[in-house]
């Protein structure tokens, strides 16, 4: 139980967390209230786009804000709705309702936890750069396409795939176009990006809403609206949760959670890139992610997970703690509490030109140019990766791209092992292998890792060596040894003992013993004295053999 206890107390909270607050804590609040301006149209955005309503992205926004700054693995990370996870959930909702995304929410938290209980996070720096690119690439398009509806006035559109909704969506404007919230949602796109050159420091995400809902209300347009929003936080409750649709569910819950741990990790890493000295505990930022997930969907909020856009913000206005990221948050509420009546008044188009803008920043094209131009793998993985999350889904189009970029590198693999008689011609041991070639001798050595990529290589090489009495596998350059490339060694083995070619091993490391003995591989060359520590007395071993051999074959001769 001590054990177990002092595991756990590993992510919780420690006082050398805001070590960090005291040194200008006045600097972290005027980070954090910076933040808040940028984070408020994106929350209500998010949170109309998931499906549940701008409630729920401020409550997301709020909530997760604060749990995963006191919970998580960095000092200057800021957590809410995201882009990316609407992708996720719209499905979610059209299929599950408001109860299954919430279901959704609170079992990715569990998941997440049992992530970082089970130190995952340091495998995240594994996930291919041209898988992230694809996705992050396709998600911008699956954001803008989203916003399509919205940006054309346009209600009840309809369709199993976003794509088939915004099609059906501009077939209907076709028939009865309105261009008002069309201009709107151009409009506040073309401000936010025109001043993101022009003063990057000003937030005119929420410059063009607040633009664009007076202008809606003073000109009287009949455009629609956020809606009434309730002036408090709803109350925690479990009346979502159906037990019974748990385990269908959970397969939605695995995506929703890989997002979170994937997304919050990178922009970790992107937040220690922009400053000094800061280095990011990923295990524990999963089980912040976590708690915020166990926690959001009690008060009816979507899934969570850190935001690079808003956590850029917060690194370039000067945060140097937690305090920034809490007080994001607190801010957040306070608006809620006070102005809800004029958040409600807020035109969707005018949002839907927030995301619209939120997803051409998204896309680094520089990024996907270098990628493309690296290797054709790499321009194939990142291409299906991106096709994939337009045409069906985020978490199939991660899943055939790194499936996709494992076969590919395991390809490469394969081509730089090399299995080869050892040098015949100006090596150093030329002339002692040449000596060895006439008494019916060869060494081969293998180089680079043995795995099943490139095992069925070594079978067909080793198959075809002849005229040979003894052959002398040199395996103290062989990286990595896997089950597969280990049968497949006894197997040529196998072959070349049943043409009479007696096999010696050299040089087998420590580590490969055991896959070796694992499988059954060596074990009657070991027995019969045949597996040597090193090349030269496995090489004078081989002589002895011959030695032996030829005089045998001369003293039958004299007897016949």
């Amino acid at each position: 139980m001590h054990a177990v206890l002092k595991h756990v107390s590993a992510f919780l909270p420690r006082p050398s967390d805001w070590k960090a607050a005291r040194r200008d804590p006045r600097r972290d609040v005027l980070a954090g209230v910076t933040v808040a301006v940028v984070a408020l149209p994106l929350a209500l955005a998010f949170g109309v786009n998931s499906g549940l309503g701008a409630q729920a992205g401020l409550v997301t926004a709020i909530v997760a804000g604060v749990l995963a700054a006191v919970f998580g693995g960095s000092n200057l990370q800021v957590s809410g709705p995201t882009g990316a996870m609407t992708v996720v959930l719209v499905p979610i909702m059209s299929q599950y309702g408001p109860g299954g995304v919430l279901t959704v929410g609170l079992l990715a938290g569990v998941v997440l936890v049992a992530l970082a209980v089970a130190k995952i996070g340091r495998f995240a720096r594994f996930m291919p750069t041209s898988v992230i690119e694809g996705f992050t690439a396709g998600i911008a398009v699956v954001i803008a396409l989203q916003q399509i509806p919205a940006a054309l006035g346009v209600t009840g559109a309809q369709g199993e795939r976003v794509w088939q909704v915004a099609a059906d969506a501009v077939t209907r404007f076709a028939s009865r176009p309105d261009f008002q919230p069309v201009i709107m949602a151009l409009v506040v796109a073309a401000l936010m990006l025109a001043g993101a050159r022009w003063r990057p420091g000003l937030p005119f995400s929420l410059i063009g809403v607040v633009l664009a809902t007076v202008a809606a209300e003073l000109a009287g347009l009949e455009i629609a609206r956020i809606g009434s929003l309730p002036s408090t936080l709803p109350a925690p409750s479990l009346g979502f949760l159906n037990v019974g649709a748990l385990a269908v569910l959970l397969p939605s819950a695995l995506a929703v959670a890989a997002l979170a741990a994937l997304e919050s990790l990178l922009c970790a890493s992107v937040a220690d890139a922009m400053s000094v000295g800061e280095r990011h505990d990923a295990d524990r930022e999963l089980f912040g992610q976590g708690v915020a997930n166990l926690v959001v969907p009690l008060f009816g909020g979507v899934p969570a997970t850190a935001a690079i856009a808003r956590t850029a913000v917060n690194v370039r206005s000067g945060a140097r703690s937690r305090v920034a990221a809490v007080t994001h948050a607190l801010v957040l509420a306070v608006i809620v509490f006070a102005a809800s009546g004029l958040v409600g008044r807020i035109p969707l188009a005018a949002l839907a030109g927030v995301l619209l803008a939120t997803t051409v920043r998204m896309v680094e094209v520089g990024s996907l140019r270098a990628i493309a131009r690296a290797t054709r793998g790499d321009a194939l993985v990142m291409g299906l990766t991106f096709v994939v999350t337009v045409a069906f889904d985020l978490v199939s189009a991660v899943a055939v791209g790194i499936g996709v970029a494992v076969v590919l590198a395991l390809r490469a693999v394969a081509r730089t092992v090399r299995v080869e008689q050892v040098p015949l011609d100006g090596g150093d041991h030329s002339e002692e292998e040449l000596r060895l070639l006439a008494e019916h001798i060869v060494a081969y050595r293998f180089d680079g890792p043995m795995l099943f990529a490139a095992a069925h290589r070594f079978l067909l090489e080793l198959s075809e060596v002849s005229d040979v009495r003894v052959v002398i596998l040199r395996m103290s350059r062989v990286s990595t040894i896997d089950a597969t490339g280990a049968q497949v060694l006894g197997d040529a083995i196998t072959r070349l003992e049943r043409r009479g070619i007696t096999v010696l091993l050299s040089g087998i490391r420590p580590g490969h013993e055991q896959v070796l003995a694992a499988v059954g591989v060596a074990e009657h060359l070991r027995r019969d004295g045949l597996v040597f520590a090193d090349t030269p007395r496995a090489i004078a071993h081989a002589r002895q053999l011959i030695t032996g051999h030829t005089q045998t074959a001369e003293d039958m001769t004299v007897r016949m």
